[in-house]
């Protein structure tokens, strides 16, 4: 997709607000729960954020919020800086979710204390979001050591609640303005995805490519965390490229070679993921047969993929396809957005075939995160599955929202390899089909 219309950009109003904020109120209704309490991760933390805080702000990322039962949330910030631009921003008449009156300048251990204190929470039942594991990043929770220690010691009558879970399941039915958002970002991440493939070619540095689709995320209005990135003729590795975190030179494409990418983009704090293989050349035919297999369990998902039915449930037939086809699973084929709090699993022993792992610590079997988590309308999901014959592998697809009739496919562009100097928003590799 390679252009995008920029006259009229989706944005969340009050009703918004509102529907989110009667969301949070019933639930701790039905949870018996006086007050919410939400830490919220640094806004540079890149893919899959702990940013829960924005979605009751609507605001910048990093922010630690309090919303009582019978009152409005209150922001806490992490520094000035975001105090300023709270302000410009009302000033040009942006739609500010919390006013100026219910912000506080602080959010360390004394502000969230204090603030419980004035809410009058000394022995209230207070839901906390940080406190459970929020893989992979967080394995034991966000919340710092010492202000959880001096917050407990503070309220010995309290009695706090880890509720990141079961809110999480209630935010992830998107409302309608939520999915105009997650569609925008999606049709972004396509243009992202094109620009890299137009970009490719013999004799061209990888951070040229990888300029090129950062660029076009600039380019239509948003800040897309750093992507994934692999290249060579058959790269086994999904992360950031190695020049990013270390000072070397980014290698130069070859013909025979492949670029593997993730694509992360984010419009409004509604994410949308791509995975995105692109054939420098002629594909290895290892290649094509692992791509064959990925697309039919894209396909396979795309049947399963229905309102009703639990993530365990369609993450079993999604792997149907894998099943007797002669190589292995890389990674998860299947996880959610918005958040991610669900994830397919994949077995660890399957990589262990490969040259050399075994000087490196065992893994262990990698289950299914939330299987039992029911579908309903308006879940969005990254749709990635991938396949390794011998050294060579296919990582396809991009995001899916759960339809009220069936599978909402936003990026059938990526479910299949992507040849190298294509026009951006069009091509595919000869000899395969399209979807």
């Amino acid at each position: 997709m390679d252009s995008i219309d920029t006259s009229e950009v989706p944005t969340f109003s009050m009703a918004e607000r509102d529907r989110r904020w009667e969301l949070a109120r019933a639930f701790m209704e039905r949870e018996d729960l006086d007050a919410l309490l939400v830490f919220g991760e640094h806004e540079d933390a890149g893919p899959a954020p702990f940013a829960y805080d924005t979605w009751f702000t609507n605001g910048r990322a990093g922010t630690t919020v309090v919303f009582p039962r019978d009152g409005e949330p209150i922001s806490l910030f992490p520094m000035e800086m975001f105090t300023k631009d709270h302000l410009e921003s009302t000033r040009r008449g942006d739609p500010v979710w919390i006013p100026p009156e219910r912000i506080r300048a602080s959010r360390d251990a004394r502000a969230v204390i204090a603030e419980l204190h004035r809410l009058g929470l000394d022995r209230a039942a207070i839901g906390v979001v940080g406190l459970e594991p929020y893989p992979p990043w967080h394995p034991e929770g966000v919340v710092p050591y010492r202000l959880w220690s001096a917050v407990l010691r503070e309220f010995p009558g309290a009695r706090f609640e880890p509720v990141g879970m079961a809110l999480s399941r209630l935010m992830m039915p998107l409302g309608t303005e939520e999915i105009a958002v997650v569609r925008r970002s999606a049709a972004i991440g396509d243009a992202m995805a094109h620009a890299m493939a137009a970009a490719a070619a013999p004799g061209v540095s990888e951070s040229v490519v990888y300029a090129a689709g950062m660029a076009a995320g600039y380019a239509h209005g948003t800040t897309p965390a750093a992507m994934h990135f692999w290249s060579g003729r058959d790269p086994l590795a999904s992360g950031l490229p190695q020049w990013s975190y270390r000072p070397q030179g980014p290698r130069t494409l070859r013909n025979g070679d492949i670029v593997s990418a993730e694509v992360f983009s984010n419009v409004g704090g509604r994410h949308t993921q791509h995975q995105v293989t692109i054939a420098v050349g002629e594909p290895h035919e290892d290649l094509l047969r692992a791509a064959d297999v990925a697309r039919a369990a894209y396909d396979a998902c795309l049947r399963a993929l229905h309102a009703g039915r639990t993530f365990g449930d369609v993450v079993r037939d999604l792997r149907e396809p894998y099943h007797e086809a002669g190589g292995w699973e890389f990674g998860p084929s299947l996880h959610a957005l918005n958040p991610m709090i669900a994830a397919s699993g994949f077995p660890a022993d399957a990589s262990r075939r490969l040259a050399g792992a075994g000087a490196y610590p065992p893994e262990d079997d990698h289950p299914t995160m939330a299987a039992d988590l029911e579908l309903r309308p308006g879940m969005t999901f990254a749709l990635e599955p991938n396949y390794v014959v011998g050294r060579h592998l296919a990582y396809l697809g991009g995001t899916v929202i759960v339809g009220e009739n069936g599978p909402i496919e936003l990026n059938p562009s990526t479910a299949r390899i992507l040849p190298a100097g294509a026009p951006q928003g069009g091509g595919q590799h000869p000899g395969r089909p399209g979807s």
